[in-house]
């Protein structure tokens, strides 16, 4: 008999998953939705301290086991840190959340290459070599009637002309959901299914770089710019949460290669 119980459809216990950029914001979002369900949760970011003190305060509030492996995934010598780090805790990677992401922003007439080269290289480049070289772990977690999951972070961005003069982020993105087609149609027949997030506005730290209140997330008024979202808010951790969960569980094992927006309509609008 078929099993159509919440806890069957959509449970993540005892999964292993990577949260890359998990130590603040949308990656931190994840993380927790995964530790608070029966998940161990890896996190990575570049700033250790940072890092190890979001992990001790998740593992505190949700329990469960959540580590933090600081990384720089701009770079191959980074990423490959990262996956020998991983591969020395763990025989297998049931989930990896693409969440390291960077933004630049400056005029049309001002943008530097500096500019292009780090948001291209974190959150295209970086995507990909760090897939690729978590592959193994990956494949020895995903089984036909069980794949592992890769979850990539996009952005409305990638989808719509964005608000902001950030000139490499939108095409950063768009590539990203182009290269999750693509690697959903080769690695599902390698039992690993690959979709993607676009969020649209969250409370989180770069955006508040974009609306103008330069990182100062908590004085950011988040009501007033939900007010410009069709469904009259922000994001929420559960909003966010509850998509990439549906996507690592039994419920989302046939959605393969698709971009999902996470906006409050603003797409569809």
């Amino acid at each position: 008999m078929t099993d159509l119980s919440v806890d069957r459809l959509f449970s993540v216990a005892g999964k292993v998953v990577l949260v890359t950029g998990g130590s603040r914001g949308i990656g931190e979002m994840i993380a927790a939705g995964f530790l608070a369900n029966g998940a161990t949760v890896y996190i990575s970011s570049r700033k250790a301290d940072v890092c190890d003190a979001t992990a001790d305060r998740l593992a505190a509030e949700h329990g469960g086991t959540c580590v933090s492996l600081p990384a720089d995934l701009a770079n191959l010598d980074g990423i490959d840190a990262l996956v020998g780090t991983l591969g020395d805790r763990e025989d297998h990677l049931d989930v990896l959340v693409n969440n390291a992401g960077v933004s630049w922003g400056a005029s049309i007439d001002e943008f530097p290459e500096l500019g292009w080269d780090k948001v291209m290289d974190t959150n295209v480049k970086g995507v990909f070599f760090l897939t690729q070289r978590l592959l193994p772990l990956l494949e020895a977690a995903g089984t036909p009637d069980d794949p592992a999951r890769v979850i990539n972070i996009g952005s409305v961005d990638g989808i719509r002309t964005p608000r902001f003069d950030t000139w490499s982020y939108g095409p950063s993105k768009a590539a990203l959901h182009a290269l999750t087609r693509q690697m959903g149609a080769l690695l599902v027949k390698r039992n690993i299914i690959t979709n993607a997030i676009a969020p649209g506005p969250f409370p989180t730290w770069m955006l508040s770089t974009g609306v103008g209140t330069g990182g100062d997330v908590e004085g950011t008024d988040w009501e007033a710019l939900g007010r410009t979202v069709p469904r009259g808010r922000v994001g929420t951790p559960e909003d966010i949460a509850g998509l990439a969960i549906y996507l690592a569980s039994r419920a989302g094992s046939f959605t393969v290669g698709e971009t999902i927006t996470c906006d409050g309509g603003l797409v569809a609008s």
